[in-house]
């Protein structure tokens, strides 16, 4: 098999991997050395002017000795293979840099034969680009669960960003759906690299020259849709790894049926609007304060598809609404729809020389469509508008109804089905697991039960 071949099947198998964030690192050009890592923005996306950023995404390997039922590159599913030497992927990678096809690197691979093989050839690619290549870009490298810490320490210490993927929600469904995979051997190299993290942070306030481990941090991907889980576990799972993990990134994947295990949702489209919803409120918790538990509950586990999850907890509480822009402080002004954490700031400083309007608010840069329903100005509402729950809903959901612009595709009839719960077969099989009728998790914390630092 040539080199392309090759890098046609380990690019295809790498696509259900997310890596739509930019780098959090910074790294000038230095004589001598290729490349450098920005902040601004090495990501595997779009830019807001179109440029297109872009990583080389790719797998050492897709063969993989585990059978995940909702992956496609599992032991027991009938896809070409095809395997990377280090050599011809850090050749690869240099080539296209040099190229300019890519700015950076995001590398994974599946279990080839056990988990400290696979991350060994992992590091030997990494060891060829810093060094025989002199490679200073940016490089995303995906921890495999299992490995040893001595080998997480080595990528670490090669990469800028690390990731262990959770894959699921809960422990349940990990044991019925990923059965060769368990959560200790996921959360044992989290562990690691945030105790390392910590660890060099120290090392560098004492010797400034000190190797940097990981500077941009870690993150995780868990996939959305694959099993009966709720957006109410979810957040709870995301912000205790926010927590106790450190974590920059939680990623959100749609599952895209690949597998054909029965307890697998079929002829389903991937749940993007869910995901979109769980990367807003993944982003209220980290930016402005915000809890899982304010967001949703055990009662009402599913983000509403029609609203986004900062006015759906507006509407439940209108009881601190209306806010009057010209008194209030930072902390109330971010919980108010359409102010963010700009506009925030933005109002402070304009009310010092007088008192806003409505009209100055809008020059400020506020979101009036939503914010107006939960502010005055100058202790008078918006004409027209009324403090009721249905009137207000009923308005924050009419551009949606119509494809809204600020959703990144159609909202079809399809996505909308998806809610309030999870249209996919319960996972049988899983009461008589955890002894408790299936319904282990539900009241004792995180739905990973993750032990506290």
């Amino acid at each position: 098999m040539d080199l392309m071949d090759k890098l046609s099947i380990l690019t295809d198998s790498a696509k259900y991997d997310a890596a739509c964030t930019s780098s959090g690192a910074s790294r000038g050009g230095r004589d001598g050395m290729v490349g450098s890592a920005s902040a601004g923005g090495i990501c595997h996306s779009f830019a807001a002017d179109g440029r297109c950023i872009s990583l080389l995404k790719v797998l050492m390997t897709n063969y993989c000795i585990y059978d995940c039922q909702y992956c496609v590159n599992r032991c027991s599913n009938d896809v070409p293979r095809a395997a990377f030497t280090p050599d011809e992927l850090a050749s690869l990678t240099i080539e296209f840099y040099k190229r300019n096809y890519i700015e950076g690197l995001f590398l994974s691979s599946g279990v080839m034969q056990s988990p400290d093989a696979s991350m060994e050839r992992m590091c030997r690619v990494l060891e060829l680009l810093r060094g025989k290549y002199r490679f200073n870009g940016y490089i995303h490298a995906k921890a495999i669960p299992g490995c040893s810490p001595e080998l997480v320490t080595k990528l670490g210490m090669l990469c800028d960003r690390m990731s262990v993927n959770i894959e699921l929600p809960s422990e349940r469904s990990l044991r019925v759906l990923a059965p060769n995979k368990t959560k200790e051997n996921i959360l044992r190299p989290m562990a690691a690299i945030r105790d390392t993290l910590r660890q060099n942070s120290q090392e560098l306030a004492v010797f400034r020259h000190a190797p940097v481990f990981a500077p941009a941090g870690q993150a995780t991907q868990m996939i959305i849709g694959a099993t009966p889980d709720t957006d109410w576990q979810i957040l709870r799972l995301s912000q205790g790894l926010y927590k106790q993990y450190g974590l920059k990134r939680v990623f959100y994947s749609a599952y895209i049926p690949v597998g054909t295990n029965a307890l697998l949702p079929r002829d389903q489209p991937p749940p993007l609007l869910r995901e979109h919803r769980l990367y807003q409120a993944d982003w209220l918790i980290r930016q402005y304060g915000f809890c899982a538990e304010e967001l949703l509950s055990e009662r009402q586990p599913s983000l509403d598809p029609l609203l986004d999850p900062k006015c759906g907890w507006a509407l439940r509480h209108l009881g601190d609404f209306p806010v009057e822009v010209n008194r209030a402080d930072r902390e109330v002004l971010l919980r108010v729809p359409g102010i963010g954490p700009k506009s925030a700031q933005r109002i402070l400083t304009a009310r010092r020389a007088g008192k806003l309007t409505f009209e100055d608010l809008k020059k400020i840069g506020v979101v009036l469509r939503r914010a107006v329903y939960f502010i005055t100005c100058r202790g008078q509402m918006y004409p027209g508008v009324r403090l009721s729950p249905s009137f207000i809903y009923q308005n924050l959901t009419a551009d949606t109804r119509r494809n809204p612009r600020g959703l990144p595709f159609a909202l079809g009839a399809e996505q909308l089905s998806f809610f309030p719960a999870p249209s996919v077969p319960a996972l049988s099989g899983t009461a008589e697991a955890d002894g408790t009728g299936g319904q282990a998790g539900r009241k004792e914390g995180l739905p990973w039960s993750i032990p506290a630092m």
